[in-house]
């Protein structure tokens, strides 16, 4: 969550008036993140958030995160359930940017991951995998590899010298991954930027996941791929298998991964961290200083990606 476009108390009454929710006594703007808007809304009883959506987030898929984020709700996977207006709509607008609000979710992300958190992930997750199978709607993953290409001709074009190198083995990545990938893997509706600072926990119990505006159609074992980036490495970026195991043994006792999805998962891996590595350097490239936001590292990718590269079966991963 960020802010970046920043609002008042008169503009945020004007755009409350249109909801049957209690009156907001304060509102604060959340720093953590890089994309949309967000704010937390108090009132004397409730607390909702309030999100922005800023030009990454294109408005013909909102209808397609909130009808996921309220069909996961009425499966019983823990997530905000999107607040709709007095005419039943999803969403309305401040300063002409679609604006959402939603409820608010109790509990904490974890700072100190440990492997019962990460098989806490896992069955959580592999529950949300089934549950969103049953809904019949799609969105391509606009961020996949064979759409990365985009990204990787714009990072080449500002060539910026201090990223000279991190630039050339993005380059030499891209154009091995792009043939490599494989296909017909089970697939259907995925997070795709299920992070830590996304998921939310009360003591060591999942109490929620945040964050939908990433959520597409893929691979399930590319999910699988980008959890294993996000969670199972150590601050120094040394890879812990034993929170890999506990993910992936979690996620496989409620959906079976197939052996396809297995033989993928060290290519997806790779996938998924030249994902992050090129998405964090396009950002810090165009961060704006005096945005309410942080950047994150991009290098911090870049030393999960040589992991990925030495790894020869997926037996490594804990499996």
């Amino acid at each position: 969550m960020a802010v970046y476009t920043d609002i008042n108390k008169n503009e945020l009454d004007s755009f409350l008036a249109l909801y049957n929710i209690e009156e907001i006594v304060k509102f604060t703007g959340i720093k953590e993140g890089v994309e949309n808007s967000n704010f937390l809304l108090e009132g004397n009883g409730a607390k909702y958030i309030l999100t922005i959506f800023e030009k990454r987030t294109n408005e013909n898929d909102l209808p397609f995160f909130f009808n996921l984020m309220n069909h996961l709700n009425d499966n019983e996977i823990k997530c905000p359930q999107v607040i709709k207006d007095k005419s039943n709509k999803l969403y309305n607008f401040i300063k002409d940017k679609p604006a959402v609000i939603t409820s608010f979710l109790n509990g904490i992300s974890i700072k100190k991951i440990a492997p019962k958190h990460c098989g806490e992930l896992g069955e959580n997750l592999a529950k949300f995998h089934l549950a969103s199978n049953k809904l019949e709607i799609k969105r391509d993953n606009t961020l996949g590899i064979k759409d990365l290409n985009k990204l990787v001709i714009e990072i080449n074009r500002i060539n910026l010298k201090e990223y000279a190198n991190l630039i050339s083995i993005i380059n030499n990545e891209y154009d091995y991954l792009k043939d490599e990938i494989p296909f017909n893997l089970p697939s259907g509706i995925i997070h795709a930027d299920l992070f830590p600072d996304n998921v939310f926990f009360i003591e060591d119990q999942l109490s929620g996941i945040i964050d939908f505006y990433f959520a597409c159609n893929d691979y399930y074992a590319y999910e699988l791929a980008i959890c294993i980036n996000a969670w199972c490495f150590e601050r120094n970026n040394e890879f812990n298998v034993s929170k890999a195991k506990s993910f992936l043994h979690k996620y496989n006792s409620i959906r079976k991964i197939s052996a396809d999805e297995l033989k993928a998962l060290p290519t997806l891996a790779r996938a998924a961290a030249l994902r992050f590595l090129l998405t964090r350097l396009y950002d810090k490239i165009h961060h704006n200083k005096n945005d309410l936001v942080s950047t994150k590292d991009p290098k911090e990718y870049y030393e999960k990606l040589k992991f990925h590269q030495t790894v020869k079966n997926v037996s490594e991963y804990g499996l």
